[in-house]
């Protein structure tokens, strides 16, 4: 019988502890208005995995919740304001971010959201204009 690989992950405070377990559906960058806004930043680097993958470990207490939409539900810790992942209940998935764990070896496959990018990335991997079909989206690639 094989173990699965785990992943520890923990919040900006370490009050909220978590693993990821396996390895994940897919990785790559988001560049939608709600995942910049979120993040702060002008791209987010996802990893999404089954939600069974995901186990919080410690500090279950300390997480809250935040759905601008119905297609996710933001978590971060409420003593530090820590980001921790996000559940996207349309597509089966929770994205844990990919800078919380960092024994994953990150291998970014695809851009999503790309229509709306302000930071233009080109680093040779596909550019979807909105999620891959399978998703929901229309699969639709943009030129790097």
């Amino acid at each position: 019988m094989s173990s699965q690989q785990l992943y520890p992950g923990r919040c900006f405070c370490g009050a909220v502890e978590f693993t990821v377990s396996g390895e994940p559906v897919a990785m790559g960058y988001c560049h939608c208005q709600s995942c910049r806004q979120w993040s702060a930043g002008p791209v987010n680097a996802f990893s999404l995995w089954p939600p069974e993958a995901l186990s919080v470990t410690r500090g279950a207490e300390n997480i809250d919740c935040y759905n601008k939409t119905p297609a996710s539900s933001r978590k971060w810790c409420k003593r530090c304001g820590g980001h921790l992942f996000t559940e996207h209940p349309g597509m089966g998935l929770v994205d844990v971010y990919a800078a919380l764990i960092p024994q994953l070896t990150y291998r970014p496959a695809l851009h999503v959201h790309y229509q709306e990018a302000v930071l233009q990335i080109r680093d040779g991997l596909p550019k979807l204009r909105d999620l891959p079909a399978e998703m929901g989206g229309s699969g639709q690639s943009m030129a790097e």
